[in-house]
């Protein structure tokens, strides 16, 4: 402990203890009341101790995680608004925060230069800001009291914080709650408080911008207002936000509008957690016009032209009256219905359900910038779903570049990726390459096997994703890069961070959305696709199909294309029969788990004596056929059985005893016991 820290804590022990001391008048001018306040509270309410000075605490990852998915589609829409902001902060040394309701930073961009020195500090992924523990700093202060504020160096409660400064501003969603905060930090600063002016502007004005983008997200089946002071601004940045439902009550509004309407209504501002009161105001008691008049202000009238009052205190304001889009609005007079998948991502699917669940939400982020993280076994279509999302998007026609991390040797994947200058290493050409990443420039860049990517390599990657620039081998300068990037495993890339084989930063920073392409043998189209796979002009007989149906297909569609495409070349007349198969694949086809699911209710008829049943499958019903293949498939383990099934042990004990299937070691004791 420091002089410094010694005398902060003296401070801060002296106006929690004495705060109407005059000897503590210069601290009292020095820090602000809310700071004042803060410290009240660390003491007061959660118990801190200016003398324990603490480490920042970071959550390990799968306690992250459980963060992230909480509000990770707002984190999505964050996402463009926070890498705009850290492009303007970043030469002046600041690291940009995101954090959720508890505090915990779900989202970081920072020099990677300087991580262990950030991560020290807390200023990193995973860093928990709570006032309850952290003290007074701009997170947790912000979170606690609901408003924007900077917590500059001796303004921390904990002395280990005080060469830090830190500015916060709270995001609201549209009922009022607290939905995030949005930081920006940096490890030293000048001295002077005054000096952070700037910085507090920033993250207002971005907190802003980001409540808008989420509200214009969660209120698309709504009537949506935008209002402003000046109509030049109204219908592209507004000031105030209202969502109103087909009756004219409020059902939403940003947190300008919320603070707006308080006043304007004489209603007592929410304390934090509590909620709005603006909420189910009508429209009519806000504003001196009926709601049926609603449609005189819509868009596409001159905004000069839509000019509205306040009815309690006349002030006059522009509005822009967005209605609900005449697709929804229909919707919700019959059935919700899934909205149609773009055509080459439609084009994936013959009407699985588990696959389609994961092209629709695909498709919903299909034109945002955040990055996808593809996984599933080999040979799933990871490459096939990339290049149908690129073909679904606005970059459809800017390059798409696929790259497989694991079949480029380690000696040049660094300059086939960034690219390099004339001689700049042993072996490089006498002329400059451009590197894949740089031509992929506007497109999308596609990363297969990424968990087979050098650790060396990483780091520049994860550079690449922060600054969106691209410095090739031997350049001096960057090249800035517009890109989108999707990146596939057939590895537990969790895993890969758990033993330190893969950054655990990168892995955040590409997992902005995580899809999962499901198996071969679990997906229900199968027929489909093998129709598709053969096309016009070839057949199959029923038999050959029943044997591809079963068959479990561990290599998945790039199996069956090869299978396919091996009895097209043999089969005679146009017509695939069984012997056309590759040899063993009928041997080698247990059931699949995509089979119809076995009954558990229906009373079966009579069933012959056990041993017949085991020895003679083709006296059993559907159902016990599918159980005795799906036992035999899995060498008789009936705990592996019951995870395919979704069921338990016992449950499989007992349709095992109803269709009478006896394992091999039943069958040798019961005949060691007839021999007796």
């Amino acid at each position: 402990m420091d002089h410094q820290q010694r005398q902060h804590i003296d401070t801060v022990l002296g106006l929690t203890s004495r705060p109407g001391d005059a000897r503590m008048a210069t601290a009292r001018v020095r820090h602000d009341e809310i700071i004042r306040h803060s410290w009240q509270r660390c003491v007061d309410d959660h118990g801190l101790d200016p003398t324990r000075m603490q480490e920042a605490r970071i959550l390990p990852w799968d306690r992250l995680r459980e963060h992230q998915e909480r509000i990770e589609e707002f984190t999505h829409i964050a996402r463009h608004g926070l890498t705009d902001l850290y492009r303007q902060v970043a030469g002046a040394g600041y690291v940009v925060l995101l954090t959720d309701s508890h505090g915990v930073t779900v989202d970081y961009m920072g020099d990677q230069q300087a991580a262990a020195q950030l991560r020290r500090a807390g200023l990193y992924l995973g860093a928990d800001w709570a006032e309850a523990h952290a003290g007074t700093c701009a997170v947790g202060t912000a979170l606690a009291t609901g408003h924007a504020l900077t917590v500059h160096q001796s303004d921390h409660f904990d002395a280990t914080h005080i060469p830090l400064t830190c500015t916060a501003a709270p995001v609201f969603d549209s009922l009022g709650s607290l939905n995030a905060i949005i930081d920006i930090s940096a490890l030293v600063s000048p001295g002077p408080k005054s000096s952070q002016q700037l910085a507090l502007q920033l993250v207002r004005i971005y907190a802003h911008h980001i409540e808008n983008a989420h509200f214009t997200r969660m209120h698309c089946r709504d009537w949506m207002l935008r209002l402003s002071s000046a109509p030049a601004f109204v219908d592209v940045n507004p000031d105030y936000l209202l969502a109103l439902d087909a009756a004219g009550r409020v059902v939403g509004h940003n947190r300008r509008a919320q603070q707006l309407l308080e006043r304007e209504l004489g209603l007592a501002p929410a304390a934090p957690g509590q909620p709005s009161q603006v909420l189910g105001q009508p429209f009519d008691t806000i504003f001196d016009t009926p709601f049926e008049g609603l449609g005189h202000y819509l868009v596409a009238l001159p905004a000069e032209r839509r000019v509205i009052t306040l009815r309690h205190s006349g002030r006059t304001l522009f509005l822009g009256a967005v209605p609900p889009s005449a697709r929804i609005a229909s919707s919700r007079a019959g059935a919700e219905e899934a909205p149609r998948l773009p055509p080459p991502l439609a084009a994936l699917s013959g009407g699985d359900a588990a696959l389609e669940r994961q092209l629709q939400r695909a498709a919903r982020l299909a034109d945002s910038p955040i990055n996808l993280l593809v996984h599933g076994e080999t040979g799933t279509g990871k490459e096939y779903f990339a290049k149908a999302l690129h073909a679904a998007s606005a970059r459809r026609q800017h390059p798409f570049i696929a790259v497989n991390c694991a079949a480029i040797p380690e000696n040049l994947i660094e300059s086939e990726l960034f690219g390099h200058l004339p001689g700049s290493f042993s072996g490089a050409g006498p002329k400059a390459k451009r590197g894949l990443i740089q031509e992929a420039d506007g497109g999308t860049l596609f990363l297969d096997e990424i968990g087979d990517m050098p650790h060396a390599l990483q780091s520049r990657l994860l550079r690449v994703l922060s600054e969106r620039e691209v410095l090739a081998i031997g350049a001096a300068r960057p090249v800035p890069v517009d890109i989108r990037v999707i990146s596939a495993s057939h590895h537990a890339l969790e895993q890969l961070v758990r033993q330190a084989r893969f950054r655990e930063d990168l892995y955040y920073r590409l997992n902005g959305a995580l899809v999962t392409l499901p198996p071969l043998r679990q997906r229900s189209d199968l027929g489909w696709l093998i129709d598709k796979l053969l096309g016009d002009g070839v057949r199959i007989s029923t038999a050959a199909r029943a044997l591809l149906v079963a068959y479990r297909w561990p290599g998945n569609l790039r199996e069956l294309a090869n299978v396919l495409e091996y009895a097209r070349a043999v089969c005679n007349q146009g017509l695939i029969e069984p012997d056309d198969l590759p040899e063993g694949l009928a041997r080698q086809a247990p059931v699949r788990l995509a089979a119809p699911p076995i009954a558990a209710t229906p009373a079966p008829a009579p069933a012959p004596p056990p041993t017949a049943l085991a020895s003679d499958p083709h006296h059993l019903p559907p159902d016990g056929l599918l159980l005795l293949q799906t036992l035999r498939a899995a060498g008789w383990n009936l705990s592996a059985v019951a995870r395919q099934l979704g069921v338990s042990r016992m449950t499989v004990y007992r349709r095992m005893e109803r269709f009478g299937i006896r394992s091999p070691n039943q069958q040798d004791t019961t005949r060691k016991q007839k021999a007796l």
